[in-house]
């Protein structure tokens, strides 16, 4: 196709079990810390499968408002504080000039799975009458993308992707497109997972999808050994902020990276 516009990366921010910025984040890339470690969001003690990568000390406060956040789910959460950083990183301005040019794109494979599992556990104890109204706009994968288009003013093309694993690739690689076909100056995008619940660890590992290193957690995530018996359960986000080339240059943006070509089957 002719006349595509050039994609560039401009802005990076991280939610992980080896750093909660960006910056924690590549140093315990660069130090070889690993994330995974025995369950502590809840008692594990009878699972199969007794370890996870958490997001450890995760604290949102001066970042989102209290009063409004606690009636987020933990995805949501992790995705907006990384797009915030993101946005804070590329140096890109949103305002009334240019905010129906700039979308948000944010993947989840599950969405608030701790909400429909707690919000489950009320209907059947307490009764239909002691369900939060909140239940479902905390659990839709569709929040994080939501919430961060609200709380950073991005009024431009704005969805999200379910595709398991992929989701975060699968929703920077549809903003991609929409930039390249001009549909947009600017997009947030990337994915964000907090399925570590009782729910989320016994479904996957009664699918047999998971390891059950227990004895040694820190060895677990191997997929490339002959010896892997299953992935690890993990958690977090991760946000780019991808800018048409002539944006990127008209604002005099530092530029990452190029994104050159995008495929899904």
């Amino acid at each position: 196709m002719e006349n595509l516009h050039r994609v560039v990366v401009t802005g990076i921010g991280a939610i992980t079990p080896i750093g909660n910025t960006v910056e924690e984040y590549l140093y315990g890339l660069q130090s070889g810390h690993n994330g995974v470690g025995p369950i502590t969001l809840f008692d594990a003690s009878l699972h199969a499968c007794r370890f996870a990568a958490e997001v450890s000390n995760f604290d949102p406060t001066g970042v989102l408002e209290p009063k409004e956040s606690k009636r987020w789910d933990r995805f949501s959460k992790f995705g907006v504080v990384a797009a915030k950083e993101a946005l804070a990183d590329s140096g890109l301005k949103i305002d009334e000039t240019n905010s129906s040019r700039i979308g948000v794109i944010i993947g989840s494979g599950v969405g608030g799975l701790l909400t429909m599992e707690t919000q489950a556990q009320v209907l059947n104890i307490k009764g239909p009458g002691r369900v939060s109204p909140f239940t479902v706009p905390m659990m839709i994968p569709n929040m994080a993308t939501g919430l961060t288009a609200i709380a950073l003013g991005a009024k431009g093309p704005s969805s999200a992707v379910a595709t398991a694993c992929a989701a975060g690739s699968n929703a920077i690689g549809d903003s991609f497109r929409l930039l390249q076909l001009g549909k947009a100056d600017a997009m947030i995008c990337g994915g964000a997972e907090a399925s570590i619940t009782p729910l989320g660890v016994a479904g996957f590992a009664s699918a047999k999808a998971l390891s059950f290193r227990n004895d040694d957690p820190l060895s677990a995530s191997r997929p490339f050994d002959s010896e892997r018996d299953g992935f690890v359960i993990g958690e977090g986000a991760g946000v780019l902020i991808l800018e048409t080339l002539t944006n990127a240059k008209k604002r005099d943006a530092r530029i990452y990276a190029e994104i050159i070509g995008y495929g899904t089957t």
